[in-house]
């Protein structure tokens, strides 16, 4: 039978505070490089649900003939808005999707910069920016 000492029977508070020191600095470096990654898929995912609305968009232009007004909005790709007998849809699966950072996509019709604007403000909610904070539109090449 073997003798074992009190000290042998775990870990001492020093060797646990060590521990945790090393996790603590390996999250550091890691983390910010996730954080980037997380923020450039949720343009990437913004931009590919920009590009989705702009289809169903297109395809409610070719059944009616025009555009959903901005009274209308991107309701009227899931909705006929007032029982237009051309309307084809519902022209989405399932409902008009928030951008990731949870917001309503802009809509707006006449658009500026074509036929109708679509867009998201990005993660700031504010117009412009660079960056994570960048505006993801319908009209621009992806951020």
């Amino acid at each position: 039978m073997i003798n074992r000492d009190r000290r042998d029977a775990g870990f001492t508070l020093i060797e646990l505070m060590i521990v945790l020191f090393i996790l603590g600095l390996l999250a550091a470096l890691v983390a910010p490089r996730l954080m980037g990654r997380v923020g450039k898929a949720k343009q990437k995912s913004a931009q590919a649900q920009i590009q989705l609305l702009a289809t169903a968009l297109d395809l409610f232009h070719l059944d009616v003939g025009r555009y959903p007004t901005e009274e209308e909005g991107l309701k009227a790709l899931r909705e006929n808005p007032t029982s237009l007998p051309a309307w084809g849809g519902p022209y989405l699966d399932k409902g008009v999707p928030k951008d990731p950072w949870g917001r309503e996509y802009i809509y707006k019709f006449p658009g500026e910069h074509g036929p109708y604007d679509l867009y998201s403000l990005g993660s700031d909610g504010a117009a412009g920016g660079d960056g994570e904070n960048q505006d993801i539109t319908n009209w621009q090449t992806s951020p």
